[in-house]
């Protein structure tokens, strides 16, 4: 490709809506054009960007014998019915009227569709496994769109849904895929996680996220770097403390601590670590009777130490609270404490709770909790000794840096990602749903099982520029890169010699199958230079009447500090190896 018959759209300035580093380069860098709030038209420079991840991704499900096919973006709304998911899908959901006033969906997701196309065309366990994938416009309605295209509104997706004939099969198709999947990231050359990801009601390790590297990710990943253990930061493991609970020593106290309501402040008033004080976090689960109606309430006061966080991933596999909770309003909060939150724990109860503590807060001795009372906190908490022992001791929180690996094999740390992939077995969710069967070799109908595999094509480029980029704009991997090699002529317009040499190398990188650009716009060069370090071409090469009378052309690549000089003779059997490395 010639700039000057390109389409190059370059600013000084981002817009000033844009919060993030991917949002504002791809802006300046004239690869997206903003249309609405989270909708976004691909520019030329981004499309290609864009392609080129989908040939990457295509190439590798291909090869892993997943079969490509296209599903609409607008939906009948009975299939989402037929699934339940119509009425439990909250407003991220677009639903909309024809003009016969039937009800359509703008499709975040194709479980449905292509369960009710297994349904019609599966019928003998003879023709699994399959595995369908297509790579589609989506529609989620974000209450806050942002980042660009880190969260927008319309965004592309490869989604893969595999059916098998039972979950041991379906393991198979799973483990198929996550290796695929390896593979696509490995392509991107990206630095990646591939990271345990909670799997719900399925259980087991079915379920993984596949997270880019990136200081302004939005999850946590947790990792031991002594071992290959790696979880997201719901599904990472608090392991239960080593040795037994230390005895008693401090006398039970009602002592006074004026305004602190929260345990920072008492910890900070008091003079202790934050890790003897004890978090109280009032749930409820509401009682029905056998009409569905709602009868009553169960409450339940679940202690953390005051230097940890909830985890409500963990919190919903506690029995009891496995069905649903919510938090406690304000007036169950005064009818069974006596007290407004910032002073509430499990002593001077005014009715009775149903008490659960993390294993961390299960292990203290000598803690401090609430007194139930404005102004005043308990210090010298024991367990056995001042109250009974918890009606149930779980992992409940967050892990931290630190805390020992599951596997056993040293400490945790955490670092930042951006969920650009998920491989998942969903079971026969929809399957039962919407009875989707085939038949055994006993002639049986049996449920298909199922797994579901995304990759986010548009939220992609965006991670990839969070993790790569500095002061002058984008560095893309060669993979993803726009064009991979840019030539830069200088003074193209003046100086036959020049035209000719940047002419003839143009040819030959296109004959060796480079994708190369040659700018021929006759801009001067630290305006040429400054777009393409913009737009993040990882390669460059430079021509000048000087270069050229040394026999010598520049060449410099986009995270090098200097240009390195290179001979004219040799200069595409250069950037050849280059690519090669």
């Amino acid at each position: 490709m010639k700039a000057s018959r390109f389409f190059v759209s370059t600013l000084k300035e981002a817009p000033a809506d844009a919060e993030v580093a991917s949002h504002r380069l791809m802006m300046r860098a004239g690869m997206i054009k903003k249309v609405g709030t989270g909708i976004y038209t691909y520019m030329p420079m981004g499309l290609r960007v864009i392609r080129k991840v989908e040939a990457i991704v295509r190439e590798e499900m291909d090869r892993a014998g997943a079969i490509e096919m296209t599903m609409p973006v607008v939906q009948p709304a009975e299939l989402w019915q037929e699934a339940g998911r119509f009425d439990k899908m909250g407003p991220e959901l677009l639903r909309i009227k024809d003009r016969h006033d039937r009800d359509f969906v703008i499709q975040p997701t194709s479980e449905e569709v292509v369960t009710d196309i297994a349904r019609q065309e599966i019928r003998s366990y003879k023709q699994l496994p399959k595995n369908f994938y297509q790579i589609q416009t989506k529609f989620r309605d974000e209450r806050r769109p942002r980042f660009g295209l880190m969260r927008g509104r319309e965004f592309t997706m490869k989604d893969a849904y595999s059916f098998d004939r039972d979950l041991d099969a379906a393991k198979a198709s799973y483990q198929n895929m996550a290796q695929a999947y390896r593979n696509i990231f490995d392509r991107f050359g990206l630095r990646y996680r591939a990271v345990a990801a909670d799997s719900g009601a399925i259980g087991g390790d079915l379920s993984e996220e596949f997270q880019v590297i990136a200081a302004t990710g939005e999850d946590a990943i947790v990792y031991c770097p002594d071992s290959t253990y790696a979880a997201n930061m719901e599904k990472a493991e608090a392991l239960a403390p080593a040795g037994p609970r230390p005895a008693a020593v401090n006398a039970l106290e009602k002592t006074p601590t004026p305004g602190k309501s929260t345990c920072a402040d008492v910890a900070e008033l008091l003079g202790v670590p934050l890790a003897t004080t004890i978090k109280s976090l009032v749930l409820a689960t509401d009682i029905v009777d056998d009409a569905g109606n709602i009868k009553g309430a169960q409450i339940w006061l679940l202690l953390l130490r005051g230097d940890h966080d909830m985890n409500e991933i963990k919190v919903s596999k506690v029995p009891g609270l496995d069905k649903g909770f919510r938090f406690a309003t304000t007036a169950e909060i005064d009818e069974h404490f006596g007290c407004k939150p910032g002073y509430l724990g499990p002593l001077n109860l005014k009715k009775p709770v149903k008490l659960v503590a993390d294993r961390e807060a299960a292990v203290l001795a000598d803690w401090i909790t609430g007194a139930n009372e404005v102004d005043f906190h308990m210090t010298g908490v024991n367990w056995g000794r001042d109250l009974p022992e918890p009606d149930l001791v779980a992992d409940l929180r967050n892990v931290v840096a630190g805390d020992a690996s599951p596997d056993g094999k040293g400490v945790l740390a955490i670092e930042r990602g951006i969920e650009v992939g998920h491989v998942f077995v969903l079971g026969t969710k929809y399957s039962k749903a919407m009875n989707a069967t085939y038949l055994d070799e006993g002639g049986k109908p049996q449920f298909l099982e199922m797994g579901c595999y995304g990759i986010g094509i548009t939220r992609l480029p965006a991670a990839a520029i969070e993790q790569n980029h500095d002061e002058r704009g984008i560095i893309w991997p060669d993979a993803l890169a726009p064009f991979t090699v840019v030539v830069c002529p200088i003074g193209m317009d003046r100086s036959p010699e020049v035209k000719v040499a940047a002419e003839a190398l143009y040819e030959e990188l296109l004959a060796k199958g480079v994708d190369v650009l040659l700018d021929d716009r006759g801009e001067r060069p630290g305006a040429m230079f400054a777009d393409w370090e913009l737009i993040g071409v990882p390669h460059r090469v430079v021509i000048s009447d000087r270069g050229l009378k040394e026999g010598q052309l520049e060449y410099q690549g986009r995270r090098d500090t200097a240009a390195t000089k290179v001979p004219a003779a040799g200069i595409a059997d250069f950037i050849a190896g280059k690519l090669a490395a």
